[in-house]
């Protein structure tokens, strides 16, 4: 479906019916169209022009998942209030503190009036409403129980935004632990070390082998630091140009990533709860499994699980049962698939998956918490070691002269 075209503010002057000079302001999606509703409204147009935007206008907010988690909420709560759809739509969209987010739920609203289904609706929003979420809203405006769809909507991208949050947790510990690790030796090197060097050449003696690996290694990085910066963004850019464009390195990075020690385990126990989390949501508003599937691959948040969800998509589109679909593509836990096996025998795959979901979720908060507490010890052993060493090895000549002369 083709994306919305943006609204364009007008500024236009003009006479009315009377002949009488007359001007103002109009959003439209192009001046053509601006010109038909003034002529609709008795305008006679004699200047109209895009409006200026200000040389400092201020900065856009941008509209948040967590925002969408929020309205999905909203909309369940006063709709389940007997709230009509149009309505509960106002309210929201005039009392966001997001203009962005309100400007965007308005437009909307003015689709739902013009005819649209909410699920039409919210697809001519596709950076904000994704396929998961409108298929859902259809399933609910079909079986005419949208409170309670969207009462699941908002219960599933509030826990998969927690998930997501835990998970960037996560990843952004060590990496924040390396990078102060560099600044500070980085300091050290090439602020600090120089210092002591201009101090040791007026002892005129020997100095330790550990001081002069230290001050060469100081003189490499005042002479070369510039080439280990552009080294670091050039690794970053070229790092995110393949991640975008190749499926292959992506695959590769992923699978990676799931081997490591703690954080391997905290990406697979969070991929094994966003599986059972959308697939037990789609399960519940009766979405046909091969369709939620299709949904489930893409929520996956890890490629290598996206590709197996797919295979066992194809499988069960010729008639396979899930459980043995899963146990084919040898990366599900014998757990998930045993649940998965009682909820087909017992036809409440969604309640099975739901306690799926649940279990993981708490796997994943105990191995963040874990990992929170391993990194403490591991930042204060890094840090000690390199802040510690250059710190002996500056000392080290004032030892050996001290003693000397002792």
């Amino acid at each position: 479906m083709a994306a919305e075209v943006e609204q364009i503010d007008f500024v236009w002057e003009g006479k009315d019916k009377s002949g009488n000079k007359t001007g103002g302001q109009l959003s439209a999606k192009s001046e053509t169209i601006a010109r038909a509703d003034l002529r609709k409204m008795g305008v006679r147009v004699i200047k109209i022009k895009k409006k200026a935007k200000p040389l400092f206008s201020k900065k856009t907010q941008p509209i948040l998942p967590g925002d969408i988690a929020v309205f999905a909420r909203q909309l369940a709560t006063m709709l389940d209030a007997g709230v009509p759809l149009v309505q509960a739509f106002d309210i929201v969209g005039k009392g966001h503190k997001n203009p962005s987010m309100a400007d965007m739920l308005l437009s909307v609203k003015a689709d739902i009036e013009g005819g649209d289904t909410l699920a039409e609706a919210l697809r001519k929003q596709p950076l904000y409403f994704d396929d998961l979420f409108c298929s859902l809203v259809e399933a609910g405006e079909q079986a005419g129980v949208l409170e309670t769809l969207l009462d699941k909507i908002a219960t599933y991208k509030e826990k998969s935004e927690s998930i997501k949050k835990k998970v960037k947790k996560a990843l952004t510990y060590p990496i924040a632990v390396l990078v102060v690790a560099f600044v500070v030796t980085a300091v050290l090197l090439i602020f600090v070390v120089p210092v002591f060097e201009d101090l040791f050449k007026s002892f005129g003696a020997d100095l330790p082998a550990f001081t002069k690996w230290v001050i060469g290694l100081s003189e490499w990085a005042q002479e070369w630091w510039w080439a280990v910066i552009g080294s670091i963004i050039a690794f970053i850019k070229i790092f995110s140009y393949f991640k975008l464009r190749s499926a292959e390195f992506r695959h590769f990075i992923d699978r990676t990533l799931l081997k490591i020690p703690v954080i391997g385990d905290i990406l697979n126990q969070s991929a094994l709860a966003r599986f059972a989390r959308t697939l037990s949501t789609m399960s519940a508003a009766g979405v046909p499994l091969v369709d939620a599937l299709q949904s489930v691959a893409g929520a996956c948040g890890n490629i290598v699980y996206s590709i197996a969800v797919l295979k066992i998509r194809d499988d069960v589109a010729t008639g396979q049962r899930l459980q043995f679909s899963m146990q084919q593509v040898d990366i599900f836990p014998h757990l998930v698939i045993q649940m998965v096996a009682i909820g087909e025998e017992s036809g409440k795959i969604d309640s099975m998956l739901d306690k799926v979901a649940d279990f993981y979720e708490e796997e994943v908060d105990n191995l963040v918490d874990n990992l929170s507490s391993l990194m403490e010890p591991f930042i204060m052993v890094i840090l000690g070691t390199l802040v510690g060493g250059l710190i002996v090895a500056m000392y080290l000549p004032i030892f050996k002269l001290g003693a000397a002369v002792g």
